[in-house]
């Protein structure tokens, strides 16, 4: 994605239809047969959505174990789609360090999971 040009406004309508909720990673392992390096997450996402799993190119900044316990923010209304071994369910949101390594987008505190970004 360029990150120089701005993209074509959008409507709230638009923004609203991406489910954005905050859950709880609860697992994390490297995926050997990546492309590039990545973790596959198990994110709690609460009674209503329940757990799931994501594809995450977040090895630069964050290992296995600081992955755990974390909140995070993820969409949850896309298809699922094969990432190699890993069928991911939700896309886990992060924004590019300076490097363009992969910085995870998280509530500032502790917030119930399953909570709806508006």
């Amino acid at each position: 994605m360029d990150q120089t040009t701005p993209p074509a406004p959008t409507t709230i309508d638009d923004f609203l239809k991406l489910d954005v909720r905050v859950g709880t990673i609860v697992e994390a392992a490297p995926i050997p047969e990546a492309r590039r390096p990545a973790y596959r997450l198990v994110v709690d996402l609460g009674s209503a959505l329940g757990v799931k799993t994501s594809s995450a190119q977040v090895t630069v900044h964050y290992t296995p174990e600081t992955l755990v316990g974390r909140q995070v923010l993820c969409v949850v209304n896309l298809p699922p789609r094969q990432v190699g071994p890993v069928r991911s369910e939700v896309l886990t949101l992060g924004v590019p360090d300076g490097e363009g390594a992969v910085v995870l987008i998280a509530p500032e505190r502790p917030v119930p999971n399953g909570g709806r970004l508006y």
